[in-house]
C-alpha cells in the first residue's frame, strides 16, 4: 500500500532554529521571542496537529523528545528513519551533526511494544564518515506500489546512496535536481518532499523547480506511467510548503491529504478541487515550526508500514 494508518511523531522539548541546517535549508528564518516561548508555541502547534489527525482515526504514536542530547530538529523524524512492510527499518546518514543524535533505539523499542515487528535494519549511517548523506523520506519519495523512488539531488541526497537504497529495496531510481531561487541564484532544494508529494493516485509537484528539461520530462513520464494525476504548484506556493504534504489513512480506511494551514491557504480553488477529487484535505497551523524549522506537516510524520507481530 502507498498509505498507512500509523504515524510516528516526536514531541519537541527544545525546538528552535537549527543553525547547523540553516546553511542549506533556505526556508528557515529567525523569529522574535525567547527559546522557551518558541518551544512552547511549537509544542502547542504539535499537540493541535496530533489532535486533528487522531480526530479522523489516524493512529498517531507520539514519543517525547529528551532534553539531552540537544536535538532542535527532533520534530522531523522522517529524515533519520523509515519503516517498511517487510519488517525492515532504514536508518539514514544526516547532514547536520546535531541531527544524528535524533536516532534513538528506544523509539524502535516503543514500536515493538505497540505490536509492530522489526525483522531487519538497513543502516546507511556509516556514510557520514565519508561526508555522504541521504535524509530518509525527506530525500526519498517512495512509490511503494510501483517500486519507484523519486529523489532530488542536494547536499543531503547523494546519488551513490540513492542508488544503493534502490538496489536494496528493489526500486527504480528517478533522480533529478530541483532548484529554488535564493538571492538571484538557482540553488538545490534541500529535500525532495518540499517540492513534491506522492499520494496513491496523484502527485502535487512544483515542476518549475526542475530546470533541466530532460529530467522534468522523465519525472512527468514516470508519474503518468504509474497512473498518477499531476497537480502542479508554483514556486511561491512551494515556499508556503504546498509541496510538503502526506496522504494518510483514517478510520474505515478513508484517505486524507495532510498539510499545514499555510500550505492550504496558498492553494487556489482549482488545485483544492483537484485534490478533493481524490481525498479529503486536513490542515493545521504550523507557523512557528515552519518558520524556525524550515519543514512542515509531511516532515513531522514518519509513516509506519511495519507488519503487526
Amino acid at each position: 500500500m502507498q498509505v498507512t494508518n500509523t504515524i510516528l511523531m516526536i514531541r519537541p522539548v527544545n525546538f528552535r532554529m537549527n543553525e547547523q541546517t540553516a546553511v542549506n535549508n533556505y526556508f528557515q528564518e529567525e523569529i522574535d521571542g525567547s527559546s522557551t516561548a518558541i518551544n512552547q508555541r511549537a509544542q502547542e502547534e504539535f499537540d493541535a496537529f496530533v489532535e486533528v489527525l487522531r480526530a479522523k482515526g489516524v493512529n498517531v504514536i507520539v514519543v517525547d523528545d529528551t532534553v539531552e542530547p540537544d536535538t532542535p530538529d527532533s520534530i522531523f523524524p522522517n529524515n533519520w528513519v523509515s519503516f517498511h512492510k517487510n519488517g525492515t527499518v532504514g536508518l539514514y546518514p544526516m547532514f547536520a551533526e546535531n541531527r544524528r543524535n535524533e536516532r534513538r533505539e528506544d523509539i524502535l523499542d516503543r514500536l515493538e511494544s505497540e505490536g509492530f515487528q522489526i525483522e531487519n535494519i538497513m543502516d546507511y549511517t556509516s556514510a557520514e564518515e565519508q561526508n555522504l548523506y541521504l535524509e530518509g523520506t525527506g530525500s526519498l519519495l517512495v512509490d511503494r506500489v510501483n517500486q519507484i523512488v523519486y529523489c532530488a539531488l542536494s547536499a543531503r541526497a547523494e546519488e551513490e546512496l540513492i542508488i544503493e537504497f534502490c538496489e536494496d529495496f528493489d526500486c527504480l531510481p528517478v533522480i533529478f535536481t530541483a532548484n529554488q531561487t535564493v538571492d538571484g541564484k538557482r540553488l538545490p532544494i534541500y529535500h525532495t518532499n518540499v517540492m513534491m508529494c506522492l499520494a496513491e493516485t496523484f502527485s502535487v509537484i512544483c515542476l518549475d523547480t526542475i530546470d533541466d528539461k530532460k529530467e522534468k520530462k522523465n519525472v512527468v513520464h514516470q508519474l503518468k506511467e504509474s497512473g498518477k494525476e499531476i497537480i502542479s504548484i508554483n514556486e511561491e506556493q512551494m515556499h508556503h510548503f504546498a509541496g510538503n504534504m502526506l496522504q494518510v489513512l483514517g478510520a474505515d480506511e478513508k484517505r486524507y491529504l495532510v498539510m499545514s494551514s499555510q500550505a492550504y491557504d496558498s492553494l487556489d480553488s482549482s488545485q483544492v478541487s483537484s485534490i478533493e477529487k481524490h481525498c479529503e484535505i486536513l490542515h493545521s497551523s504550523l507557523k512557528t515550526i515552519e518558520t524556525c524549522g524550515g519543514g512542515s506537516a509531511r516532515c513531522m510524520m514518519a509513516e509506519v508500514f511495519l507488519p503487526k507481530a
